[in-house]
């Protein structure tokens, strides 16, 4: 995903940085990186609007239960997998 313009940080390491960036995970520096790129990315921030509803409708559905770590892991795992793919072949 890119919205073809050169940025400070790549379209990829926001993408692969999302999860972190939306769960307040992330330092001070790569959170301004990353809200700067948002602020200059039309499809990052669709990507980053995207996420964002899917961990709220996530969290509504659980309840507020908090998923034990191994499950989160391999969720992590598979998102990363299928936003690679989408990356290597432009979808």
């Amino acid at each position: 995903m890119s919205c073809g313009k050169p940025h400070e940080t790549p379209c990829s390491q926001v993408v692969e940085q999302m999860f972190a960036y939306i769960d307040g995970e992330l330092g001070e520096p790569d959170v301004h990186l990353i809200s700067v790129h948002l602020a200059e990315c039309g499809p990052c921030l669709s990507e980053h609007d995207v996420d964002a509803m899917v961990k709220k409708l996530v969290q509504r559905a659980g309840g507020g239960e908090h998923a034990p770590g191994t499950l989160r892991e391999r969720i992590l795992v598979s998102i990363t997998e299928v936003r690679s793919v989408r990356l290597q072949t432009g979808g």
